[in-house]
């Protein structure tokens, strides 16, 4: 089922793996922004007496599946829409059809819409997920890993589930502790130290050395065969950023986004011109490739929000930025969730707002009150800026 024909690209990236973009993404400087793409400045009389535009997200949820514990919990705090994981596999073949479509009537018995799925190309590392041959770039195996997500995508189009997300990563996750946080009841925050991480020097992936450009040709290969089967099936291809972005070579490996995020986000956008291509876009992982994420988050934001690119939002706020940083709750971080849902809304964002690695305490039920706290958050912000309308 591989599709080999290419997509058309912009001309001004048509050698992205082999041109001087690689370097360019390698050697640009930390947290940069283009002066085109500056903080905006603050409203003048004249533009806040223009009518804003509608609040179009909808508060959303990637965790718990779509079993009837988790289904009512969600629809108790008015969360109508999910990423409900992913249908039972069929070994060497893909997803299970049916039962994807029994995910959407359970979903839909609350009232609940199943906007997205996860690919099997997770956060989890090389070393764990259930496609590893498509990041190691081997061939054939490959080509039969991306056969089977090509059949995944064909069964979220017959489902009607619009988005898939997906990453494409070797590393795992980083981080190198967490930080108990005693002004809030003594909660607990992941933490990444790269000074820490490097005294700890931790050995090579099974990768081995893997530079910008090798990545970013093992993604072309994969993406170039999966967004025609995407475009057949009106089903947009969600990548999530690389969690966190890191100096180069980082035990071997220099990831797609690093060590400009903005840089790396940019020439990932342009690889191809789809409306099926674009980002989850995760502002805590991309604030972490951040200096100022406060300030730097906002152009960010606008510039893959004009090109229609965000397809899914991750809201987690982090204390910090490069290299160092904790994962904190939306209300406690550096970023300013009012803001950065004025410029969401201001780019005509409409999809899910989630909430994404909630701190922990505790309390066994940690998880359900940190997401509830989220939800509440969440909507209560979309509700506030909605009315300024």
């Amino acid at each position: 089922m591989i599709h080999n024909d290419k997509i058309n690209r912009r001309e001004a990236l048509s050698t992205v793996v082999k041109g001087s973009l690689g370097a360019a993404a390698v050697f640009g400087s930390v947290g940069s922004v283009a002066t085109a793409c500056a903080a905006p400045a603050p409203e003048s009389e004249e533009q806040a007496m223009q009518p804003k535009k509608p609040m179009l997200m909808k508060v959303g949820c990637q965790h718990g599946g779509t079993g009837k514990e988790n289904l009512e919990f969600l629809a108790r705090h008015g969360v109508f829409n999910m990423d409900g994981g992913s249908p039972k596999v069929i070994p060497g073949v893909g997803w299970d059809l049916d039962d994807s479509m029994a995910k959407r009537e359970a979903c839909e018995k609350y009232g609940i819409s199943l906007d997205a799925y996860h690919l099997p190309l997770s956060s989890a590392g090389i070393e764990h997920v259930a496609t590893p041959n498509i990041m190691l770039g081997k061939s054939p195996e490959r080509d039969r890993e991306i056969e089977m997500i090509q059949q995944m995508i064909s069964v979220a189009g017959k489902t009607g589930v619009k988005s898939l997300n997906y990453n494409t990563i070797i590393h795992v996750i980083l981080r190198t502790g967490r930080t108990l946080d005693p002004t809030r009841g003594n909660a607990s925050y992941n933490t990444w130290n790269y000074e820490e991480a490097v005294k700890r020097n931790e050995p090579k992936t099974i990768a081995g050395d893997v530079s910008i450009d090798e990545m970013y040709e093992r993604i072309t290969y994969l993406l170039d065969r999966l967004i025609p089967v995407a475009e057949e099936y009106k089903v947009q291809l969600a990548n999530h950023i690389a969690d966190p972005p890191t100096p180069v070579g980082y035990r071997g490996i220099t990831r797609w986004n690093s060590p400009d995020v903005f840089e790396g986000i940019k020439r990932f956008a342009q690889l191809y011109d789809s409306p099926y291509h674009g980002f989850n876009l995760c502002l805590g992982s991309t604030a972490e490739g951040l200096k100022d994420p406060k300030t730097e988050i906002l152009p960010i934001i606008k510039w893959v929000g004009e090109r229609n690119q965000i397809f899914n939002i991750h809201l987690r706020n982090i204390k910090g930025g490069w290299n160092n940083f904790q994962e904190v709750y939306p209300d406690n971080g550096d970023m300013d969730f009012v803001t950065v849902l004025k410029g969401l809304r201001d780019v005509g964002y409409s999809a899910m707002v989630m909430p994404d690695h909630i701190p922990h305490h505790e309390d066994p039920a940690s998880g359900l009150q940190g997401h509830a706290f989220a939800f509440g958050y969440i909507k209560g912000l979309i509700a506030a800026i909605g009315s300024e309308a």
